[in-house]
């Protein structure tokens, strides 16, 4: 039975959808005004293993991850550039699809844009003022009011007393208390007409907080099974979403037997470099489409989830370097033999091993060594059994999106790495390593291999005279 950790209980618990065989998933997606990096593609390759999955074990799975395209961020860029909101974002959302293309992710089923449920937003702040929970101020802003709302910090596990200010959260004038938060930000005279829509309480646009609950709640319903984002999420940004959404539904108190906004919680963890936090505020961050000039696509999302979604990564060339290297290991043993991706036995060892793997909280790196032990298998088998062993192996690797292209396509593509060999600089090395053998020069044949392995190339002799190259 597949378990998950809930952030919301802190625990494990056994994944019981809402309505059988069926899940509904909402994940907080990009703000789109510059391109995505590395955090944004664990985000998204976290999410799309998670699916990939659900789906493996038999759920019909609804995917929704927003786009927010309206925010203070994308306001300050698009002045910054002198152009409408709109062009901005719509760039920013197509450089988005295109690095998750690259990537070979699949798009969520929903991908709703915040400035489509304008009306939906104001809808759920209308509510949350008729319960008491929010209210408006001379400025024209409207704020939840965080302290009237006994739940709050369920999520977080921290007490109001306690709780900071989220590092959106504004803090003016117009605030009963440094913990309410926004939920409608009245219009500035200097903003654009762009940036603006018409409200009860006057022009203005949503904060940021209300998108997701709104959003979440058209397309999925008031309660719904799973809910992710990025661990920086979870505090303000999830707990408020909670705060809204339940207390639109319920007012200030739910009752035990209430059904809650979302039954799991799940939060990846960070990318870190040089051990710090990746954040644009220190400089140490990386767009997913200059990675891509250096690494292939399957080794990034292979490095992202030789980690368990809920761990740090700690994110260098060298990592990179050393996941290219595994999965290379991977597709030399499937090289051995002709294999189609075929259905899984369910009563295999094999299978029943990767499924306990990602059945404990999509226990990636487990299920990965499950598929280097089927590795090895592969290496030493002979005939059919090496031929069955190879199929279940590039089986089990589809459930996680690897291993899927041509072995011998994948060991001879052209390094990406600054002065690496291209392949057909390496067929004139072996061309000259032969004819050098045949000259029975061995000492240069011998050094022609040496060279070769220096610069990452492996030489393999094969009967009849033959020789087979792959990268290292």
């Amino acid at each position: 039975m597949l378990q998950i950790y809930n952030t919301l209980s802190r625990s494990k618990e056994v994944f019981k959808p809402i309505v059988p065989g069926k899940v509904k998933m909402y994940v907080c997606g990009m703000t789109v005004y510059d391109f995505c990096h590395i955090g944004h593609a664990r985000v998204m390759i976290v999410f799309d293993m998670v699916v990939r999955w659900l789906r493996a074990s038999g759920y019909e799975v609804q995917y929704v991850r927003n786009i927010t395209d309206i925010d203070d961020k994308i306001i300050n860029r698009a002045i910054e550039n002198g152009e409408p909101i709109a062009a901005l974002t719509n760039r920013f959302i197509d450089a988005m699809h295109a690095d998750s293309d690259e990537l070979g992710l699949m798009h969520p089923d929903q991908e709703p844009r915040a400035t489509d449920y304008i009306e939906q937003m104001q809808g759920m702040i209308g509510k949350l003022i008729e319960n008491e929970l929010a209210y408006s101020v001379d400025d024209g802003d409207v704020n939840f009011a965080v302290r009237l709302l006994p739940r709050y910090g369920q999520l977080s596990g921290k007490s109001l007393d306690d709780l900071n200010a989220g590092e959106r959260v504004a803090i003016v004038g117009g605030k009963r208390d440094p913990l309410d938060f926004v939920l409608w930000k009245s219009t500035k005279a200097e903003e654009p007409a762009d940036t603006r829509w018409a409200s009860p309480w006057g022009e203005g646009r949503p904060g940021w907080h209300i998108e997701c609950s709104a959003m979440s709640c058209d397309l999925l319903g008031e309660h719904f099974d799973i809910h992710g984002g990025g661990a920086d999420l979870q505090f303000p940004h999830h707990e408020n979403e909670i705060a809204q959404s339940e207390g639109a539904l319920y007012g200030k108190n739910r009752k035990d037997d209430d059904a809650p906004f979302v039954n799991y919680w799940m939060h990846n963890g960070h990318i870190r470099v040089n051990e710090e936090k990746m954040s644009k505020s220190l400089g140490n961050f990386f767009l997913i489409r200059d990675v891509l000039k250096s690494f292939d696509p399957e080794v990034l999302r292979f490095f992202m989830l030789k980690a368990h979604y809920r761990s740090p990564i700690n994110y260098s060339d060298a990592q990179l370097e050393e996941a290219r290297a595994g999965l290379g290991r991977l597709y030399t043993a499937l090289a051995q033999a002709e294999t189609q991706t075929s259905t899984l036995d369910p009563q295999n060892s094999w299978v029943q091993r990767f499924a306990q793997a990602m059945n404990d909280d999509f226990n990636t790196p487990e299920a990965i060594a499950v598929l280097f032990d089927l590795a090895t298998e592969v290496n030493r088998a002979q005939g059919a059994e090496k031929q069955m062993l190879a199929g279940t192996l590039k089986s089990l690797g589809a459930s996680l999106n690897f291993l899927q292209r041509d072995p011998t396509a994948f060991l001879q593509a052209d390094s990406k790495q600054e002065g690496g060999l291209s392949a057909a600089q390496i067929q004139e090395k072996i061309a000259e390593r032969v004819a050098s053998k045949q000259a029975k020069d061995f000492a240069k044949a011998d050094l022609i291999r040496k060279t070769l392995l220096d610069q990452g190339v492996v030489l393999e002799d094969k009967p009849g005279g033959l020789t087979e190259w792959r990268r290292a």
